[in-house]
Order: C-alpha cells, then structure tokens, then sequence
C-alpha cells in the first residue's frame, strides 16, 4: 500500500516534518518514504491510501494501563466515598477485580481496544487482575488484541491478597503466557507483580526464583506501599524489591509518586523503566513524581494511563500541567520534556518486547504502525513547536485513521476490525452481572 499526500512527522532522529509525502508499505514494514509524486512514478501499480494533506505520524503507545478497568466506568461504591487511595483499592479495585470472569474480562479488554483504536493509541502494555478467573486470562486478553489488530504487551497481576494457592496460579499464569508468546507478531508477556504492599517474602521469592527476566509492578504510588514496606522489613519498597532481584532493564516500575533520593538512584542504576500517570495520580489524590528530577537525571520516564482512556494526548495535557500547578512554577513538565516520554521513551520501551521491530517512527525499516491526525493549524507548525500544537492544539477526535502492521484497522473513523456498536451492546448485556457481584464483594469488606 502507498499512503500519498501525507504531512508525515517521523519522529525519528532527527525528527523530520515532511508536506506532501508519500509511505510505502510492504509486509507490515515501511519501504520507501518520499515525496508525493516521486514515489506514485516509481510504484505506479500500488494501492494507495490518500492522506489528503493530514498529518500522518506514528501512533501513540501506552506504557500503563489496566483493561480489567472498565467496568469501574459509572459504578456505585457502597458506603461513604474512600478518603484515601488504600481505601479506593479495597472498596473499588479489589472487589472489582474479584467480580470478572472470563465474558467480563473479555468485553473489558474489547471496550478497551475499541477506545485505543478511535484514539490512535497502537502499542499498550497492560497489566490484568481477575483473581477469579486467572487460568487463561491472558490469552483471552491476546484474542481480543488479534481481533483488533492492535499491539500489546500483557501480565498477570500476581499478589498473595487472595492467598498462596491464587498467588501461585498467578505466576503461572505469566510464566506460560510468556512463553506462548514469544513469537507472536503484535503480542509478548512480562511477568506481572501487583505491589510490594500485597506481595509477602515467600510469593516475591517464588516469583524471582520463577522469573530472571523483567517485571512490571506499581511502585509507591500512595505512602502506604513504605509504609507497609518498612513494617515487612525494615526498607523502603525499592529496596525491598531489589533484595529479590526484581529490579533489571527490562522491568516497569509504575507510578514512583513517594520514592526517596536513595530509591531513585537505585532504579536509575539498574536501567528501570518508570511510567507516569497523571491522570490516575490526580484522580486517587496521591501526589505528583518528581517528573523534573527524574528527567535530569536521565531516567528512563514513561507514559501511560492506568486505564483511563486511550487518548493518550489527554495524558500529555495532564502530565504538563500537573507539575506546574503542584510546584506554582510555569516552568516544570516542559513539553520537550513531556513528548520525549510520550513518544521517545514509549517507543523504547515498546522495542524492549518486539526488539525485532522499530517501533514510534515512519522511517525505511519502521513498523507501519500510524494515525492520520485532522489537524490545520492556523500558526506555523514546525518541528520545534510540535509539541506545543499536540498539547494546545490537538484533541483525540482529530484522529481519522490508525494502522498497524500496515492493515488499516480505522479509516475515515470507521472501525474495520471491531464492530463498536455489536461489543458496547454486549458488555452493557454483562455489566449488571458483574456489578451486583462487584457490590457484595464491597459490602463485606465495609
């Protein structure tokens, strides 16, 4: 396929603006990328996909979300509302995750991959709870990823809260997705970790003696995961985790809201990625990282969403303002600063499961994984303020088109590979099910 008359932005190294280009598409790969009329002389017989003068760019990648979430979407929480995040996991989280069976984990994940696909959100690294149905939960998430066309790295959630015997079927769980995995073309698996607040001594130990790769879990989100940490052992959660050889450069460290200098350095050190979460850190009330520390000293910060929407640029928006309004100061989260996790450090963290794939740029050899953006602005839009028109300027209805692996899965903002209409009918079918149970789950622990 030939995408023509493209404003295509590579974000590649340089990253290049570049009016009325053309994409060549071959076997899921970009070819050829030239202007227009260059390249439709020297591949005449190509189908082509016209762009009609819209931003073409790569698609956004989500580095943190939670699909088993979506159910939670309007929910009535028994009782007074939670004061506190640790309140928020007991009577929100937990009972929800508790109430998910196989139908609601797979309508949860297809809502989800409907939202991400009329975002333009292409590449999502998920981490699945549903203590009640952990044996294949993982696949049944990969089946509805294929179905969408989408990319996706999943885990499992491990956590000894349920008990040992779930705890143990959890690391399973990882251990044969991975596996199964390991070759597939838009899914791979990690191993999931809930928290060092749910996880004792013996699960952290079965699952580093289980696992010498990577791992994905939520570190210091609120106070309380120290807290619990220094009561465990005598450390604080980094180093807590560090004893058991989770730390390594493939490992995703979620949130970090309440880490000290000394835990800092330690990740840093060990080559951990870091997410952000603005939104979801706005929302709990549990503070703002220390975005600006992180980013001069080189740490390796990334974007993601923890099951909010998959309007990714929201989470730009959010991650930009966030720290001004917290420190009263103009300058923090510079928007440099913010596309540089968003795209550059997304992008590598994605490669880390597909290191056979060059992902988050429209260069020869990339993956053709892009959005068309129906964005004109009416100030100059360079290379240098880009970042600026995608936070004051872009909004996720301007997205017309997503591609990946070079199959068109939205065009002209018309699902192809996912009917939104027959799957929100059917997940509004379960949601009542689901919700009752979710309210006796809550109840008992009021």
């Amino acid at each position: 396929m030939l995408v023509i008359h493209g404003t295509i932005v590579t974000w590649g190294s340089p990253n290049r603006l570049l009016p009325d280009h053309a994409i060549l598409i071959d076997d899921g790969v970009i070819r050829a990328l030239g202007p227009t009329d260059d390249l439709r002389r020297q591949y005449p017989q190509q189908e082509t996909l016209d762009a009609r003068g819209q931003l073409v760019m790569p698609g956004n990648i989500c580095a943190h979300t939670h699909f088993y979430g979506a159910y939670a979407r309007g929910i009535a929480i028994p009782g007074d509302a939670p004061k506190n995040f640790p309140e928020i996991l007991r009577r929100l989280w937990w009972p929800l995750d508790k109430a998910l069976d196989k139908d609601a984990v797979r309508l949860s994940a297809l809502v989800s991959l409907v939202d991400a696909v009329k975002h333009g959100t292409t590449t999502l690294i998920d981490h699945h709870a549903s203590p009640n149905c952990i044996d294949g939960s993982l696949d049944i998430i990969a089946q509805a990823v294929n179905q969408a066309g989408l990319r996706a790295v999943l885990c499992y959630e491990v956590t000894d809260r349920d008990g040992m015997d779930k705890a143990h079927a959890g690391i399973v769980e990882n251990l044969r997705f991975m596996r199964a995995s390991q070759r597939e073309p838009r899914v791979r698996g990690t191993f999931g970790l809930h928290a060092s607040l749910t996880l004792g001594d013996d699960v952290l130990r079965a699952c580093a003696d289980a696992h010498a790769g990577g791992f994905h879990i939520h570190v210091a989100e609120h106070e309380a995961d120290e807290d619990d940490s220094l009561r465990r052992s005598g450390q604080r959660v980094v180093q807590r985790l560090q004893a058991f050889g989770i730390w390594n450069d493939s490992t995703i460290a979620a949130h970090c809201v309440h880490i000290n200098d000394q835990e800092r350095d330690l990740l840093r050190e060990k080559g951990v990625w870091v997410t952000h979460q603005p939104r979801s850190n706005m929302n709990n009330a549990v503070g703002a990282m220390a975005f600006d520390t992180f980013m001069a000293q080189g740490m390796k910060v990334c974007l993601g969403n923890d099951g909010f929407s998959n309007n990714m640029w929201a989470e730009w928006k959010a991650a930009y303002l966030l720290h001004k309004v917290t420190h009263r100061d103009p300058r923090r989260a510079d928007g440099y600063a913010v596309a540089a996790i968003a795209q550059r450090n997304n992008a590598a963290l994605a490669q880390v499961f597909f290191p056979e794939k060059r992902i988050g740029q429209l260069t020869e050899g990339a993956q053709a994984d892009m959005i068309f953006v129906d964005y004109h602005p009416f100030t100059p839009l360079t290379v240098d303020n880009l970042p600026w028109h995608i936070l004051f300027g872009f909004e996720a209805s301007m997205v017309t088109t997503t591609i990946v692996d070079g199959v068109v899965l939205m065009r002209d903002r018309q699902l192809l590979t996912l009917d939104e209409a027959a799957i929100a009918a059917e997940a509004l079918a379960l949601a009542p099910g689901v919700w009752e149970r979710y309210t006796l789950n809550a109840k008992a622990v009021l």
